[in-house]
């Protein structure tokens, strides 16, 4: 399917290595960055030339070993630091707010310090689409942003940056409400067709469908078009923070909640847990897609679901996902779920690439999430999964494919839920967030890319910890790093409620376990942590070489429990703490 679409894989970074051979071509990169600077004082971004120049120092950059299967310790300092992970905070989604005025500076500003006290290394923010791009086309203003920006680096903090290209409001924890531009609004008055649809016809307005990826609908600007122009004005505006290195990340977002998926459980469309949610592909953009398709499949007749539920049925009370004889078992049904699932992937390629053309040559890492849907996960159908594009069951991942899009673009892979536990969800949601972790951040780990996490609910407990811990490292801390570990984690959300005392106490301790015990550590480098000038995506390779990564494999083992566990407190924690410490040091 879709073979005419080209696309690429890369190879993640080595990180040490990569470092050196840097070092080793540090005069052709500085000639680069000299030329980079220029054009984006004059606004002009890069030629054909210099994207020539860009890739011939990339292919420097290129690893000359196969990547290890464990992190490669420091060289210097304290080896114990190849167990550290870094730990963010999310910033209030409202702290930037609809009329771009940053939200009570002053007490932001001592939350933020006592972030940092605590050991945080860093916050993550999402950068509204809907504030920023508000006034009209190509017309921005981040100086609300630039503002609260100032704030972190005043805070000694790093900052993760989300491309939010989707409405604050109608999911899971949103507090307040952001709307998209409202000139796209307009367009969608006209135009409801440029919203994801339920086959009822209700239009999601969290953000656009994938559907008019490529269509000049938005004043003779593609969707594709108009998120890769908003990004290119945020690396023009915050040029500073990025060659300071400020900013480290930059999360592009893919749909609604900024995840890639399809909004298929929208609490605004009346969604409760644990519904199955609905197919979003009955605008008449994806309608007349998968028409095409099946007819150059040789199956005019077949049409997209008609049996597949409300949002809040079950997969056995619905003919398509129902265990016996359902339509997701038949070639009918496969047909469709191949096609949904594929126009998700493709969707995220194009968005990546973009992000990647933009930020060429700054020393940030791309990153994009992708959504924890636990429930039904026990089931033949994987019913949840299959409504939000994750076209996941027995004996087919649907998972690894994302992380090999993701790995030609060097990206990481943010995955949602490392709190959740089986036995703290309801017995007939069929949930299994324990065995979907094990088996999404497995399968980006065997892509040889670097995976991220999130809590999906505000947790303030120590089981919540131990389980985010335990998921960071699974196989615990090692004196020569531990063979799998996180890249970073972090944490849902600053609130009142996380800084009362008790919360804020038990935080701290975690925050100082995921630091493997010890402490904060200012320089990424002695964690292994090396940010290099992102290189050009790799190109050339059909979609068809990520779904060769279907086959289902088994995870990695994980460890029962964490060999890091808050639940020590006081005195003892303390003591406890330092004999550990000092016997994981003495390992061999």
């Amino acid at each position: 399917m879709e073979s005419s679409i080209i696309m690429g894989t890369s190879t993640r970074t080595l990180e040490v290595q990569e470092k050196q051979l840097w070092l080793g071509s540090n005069a052709i990169s500085k000639r680069f960055e000299r030329e980079r600077k220029t054009l984006l004082k004059n606004n002009v971004f890069f030629t054909k030339h210099h994207q020539q120049q860009q890739r011939a120092l990339c292919m420097a950059f290129k690893p000359a070993f196969a990547q290890p299967q464990a992190p490669i310790a420091p060289s210097y300092g304290d080896p114990m630091l190849a167990n550290y992970v870094p730990v963010y905070v999310m910033l209030p989604l409202g702290v930037i707010s609809n009329d771009n005025v940053l939200q009570d500076r002053e007490g932001l500003k001592n939350k933020l310090r006592m972030l940092r006290a605590a050991g945080v290394d860093g916050v993550m923010v999402d950068v509204w689409w809907g504030i920023v791009e508000a006034k009209g086309p190509q017309n921005y203003d981040w100086s609300a942003y630039r503002d609260l920006f100032q704030l972190v680096q005043e805070c000694r903090l790093k900052l993760q940056c989300i491309m939010s290209f989707h409405q604050c409001g109608g999911n899971v924890g949103d507090s307040v409400v952001i709307p998209l531009p409202q000139w796209i609004l307009q367009i969608g008055h006209s135009n409801p067709d440029i919203f994801y649809t339920s086959r009822s016809g209700y239009r999601h307005k969290e953000c656009l469908s994938l559907g008019i990826d490529n269509m000049p609908l938005f004043h003779g600007r593609t969707a594709i078009q108009m998120y890769g122009d908003y990004m290119r004005s945020f690396r023009v505006n915050m040029e500073d923070f990025l060659v300071s290195e400020l900013i480290i990340d930059i999360e592009v977002g893919l749909g609604p909640a900024g995840e890639l998926r399809y909004p298929s459980y929208s609490e605004s469309m009346g969604w409760e847990f644990p519904g199955i949610g609905e197919f979003q592909c009955y605008d008449k953009y994806l309608e007349a897609d998968f028409k095409e398709f099946s007819a150059r499949q040789n199956h005019p007749e077949w049409t997209l679901p008609t049996n597949a539920g409300g949002y809040n049925d079950t997969p056995e009370s619905t003919g398509f996902f129902r265990s016996n004889g359902g339509t997701f078992g038949t070639d009918e049904g496969k047909h469709f779920l191949a096609w949904y699932s594929t126009k998700l992937l493709i969707h995220g390629d194009q968005v990546m690439d973009q992000a990647n053309q933009v930020f060429l040559g700054c020393k940030v890492k791309l990153a994009a999430k992708v959504a924890g849907i636990h429930w039904w996960y026990n089931t033949q159908s994987h019913a949840a999964e299959l409504t939000a594009g994750y076209y996941n069951l027995y004996g087919r991942d649907g998972y690894r494919p994302i992380s090999k899009m993701l790995s030609r673009h060097n990206a990481i892979l943010n995955f949602t839920c490392l709190e959740m536990r089986n036995r703290e969800q309801i017995a007939e949601a069929l949930c299994a967030p324990q065995e979907l972790v094990k088996q999404v951040l497995s399968g980006a780990w065997k892509e040889n890319i670097e995976v991220a996490g999130e809590n999906a609910l505000p947790r303030y407990d120590c089981d919540a910890y131990n389980q985010i811990l335990l998921n960071s490292r699974p196989n615990g801390i090692n004196r020569n790093g531990p063979t799998l570990r996180l890249y970073g984690v972090t944490y849902l959300r600053l609130c009142n409620e996380l800084m009362q005392r008790t919360n804020f106490d038990i935080f701290k301790t975690f925050v100082r376990k995921m630091h493997a015990d010890m402490g904060y550590c200012p320089n990424p480098e002695q964690y292994s942590h090396y940010t290099v000038p992102l290189q050009r995506s790799d190109t050339n390779v059909p979609v068809s070489v990520f779904l060769e990564r279907t086959i289902a494999e088994a995870p990695y083992n994980w460890s029962e429990e964490t060999d890091m566990s808050v639940h020590a407190s006081g005195l003892l924690g303390y003591l406890l703490a330092i004999i550990l410490c000092i016997f994981k040091r003495g390992w061999k």
